[in-house]
């Protein structure tokens, strides 16, 4: 069982085929009261659309009475995040093989005019053989131009974003420059227990960087932290072919990536197909089913 804001996600059997399954199970009354519906939506929407290898599969969906529901493979490699944590950083080979994968999977959505606008590395699973899944669409949308939703974790959350000044999939490329330094140095570059003095780091874009980063790393996070969107690396004129031609990925074959040509640098730990020890359980108690909604309140949901 595993838990987030508004919803929760259980390992579940198909008996007939002995297969496992993950469930993401959201309360309704939580999506209401926490004005996420058409999140909610649009993610559901989203996923019926995408299909990479590097993207959560949607399987199946449904809704009763006072929950959702969306089906998904079972991943049981855990969170790049924990991984991540227990290293506490990645060598410069590991990154960009982490990196590449996620650069494609990105390239891909941009080319579907969405918007994924939460990267981060609790949102990057992996595999059993080691390769990226990433999951978590509720954030995600379709931008055909621009749009003002103010959306994301503070961390990740490029300066037009906190700004109000419209975006679009020039915040994926600043999230990308906001992961790859976090691999690389263990911890992100602007960071404060209070949001707000977050935001003020990000706006004032003074980063630290230690003596030891490689120096084509170094460029790369850089061109893809540039302030101006209109001037950061992947949403300039040649679009992600700008971050696939950057010297830190210099070598790599990108159909090679596409294909899973690559050996991972981590494989994790699985035991069994329905082995959950790699991410955090949450007690059955906190899964208790929620009351039904009103008439009115269903009919928010009646296209999911």
């Amino acid at each position: 069982m595993l838990s987030g804001t508004f919803a929760r996600v259980c390992l579940c059997l198909h008996k007939p085929s002995s297969k496992y399954f993950a469930l993401k199970i959201l309360t309704m009354q939580d999506v209401i009261k926490l004005k996420q519906v058409q999140h909610v939506k649009s993610e559901k929407k989203i996923l019926q659309e995408i299909q990479h290898p590097f993207l959560i599969s949607l399987l199946w969906s449904s809704k009763d009475a006072g929950q959702l529901y969306l089906m998904f493979p079972f991943i049981g490699g855990g969170e790049l995040f924990s991984y991540l944590r227990r290293a506490p950083k990645f060598s410069v080979s590991t990154t960009k093989f982490f990196s590449a994968e996620i650069v494609s999977a990105l390239t891909y959505l941009h080319s579907l005019h969405i918007v994924y606008r939460d990267l981060k590395p609790e949102n990057i699973l992996l595999a059993k053989d080691g390769h990226v899944i990433i999951t978590d669409f509720g954030f995600s949308k379709k931008v055909p131009d621009r749009t003002w939703t103010l959306c994301g974790t503070p961390e990740y959350l490029a300066p037009e974003i906190i700004q109000s000044k419209g975006h679009n999939k020039a915040v994926d490329w600043w999230a990308l420059g906001i992961l790859i330094y976090e691999m690389l140095i263990g911890y992100p570059p602007f960071y404060d227990e209070n949001h707000f003095v977050i935001y003020q780091k990000i706006l004032a874009g003074k980063i630290d960087w230690p003596k030891h980063l490689d120096s084509v790393a170094k460029d790369l996070i850089k061109k893809l932290l540039v302030k101006d969107r209109t001037r950061r690396l992947g949403s300039m004129k040649g679009g992600a072919e700008d971050v696939k031609n950057h010297r830190f990925f210099y070598s790599l074959d990108w159909q090679d990536v596409y294909f899973k040509h690559l050996a991972p640098p981590i494989v994790p730990s699985i035991t069994s197909e329905e082995d959950t020890s790699n991410f955090e359980d949450y007690t059955e108690e906190e899964s208790k089913k929620r009351a039904a909604v009103s008439k009115k309140q269903l009919k928010l949901f009646e296209d999911f």
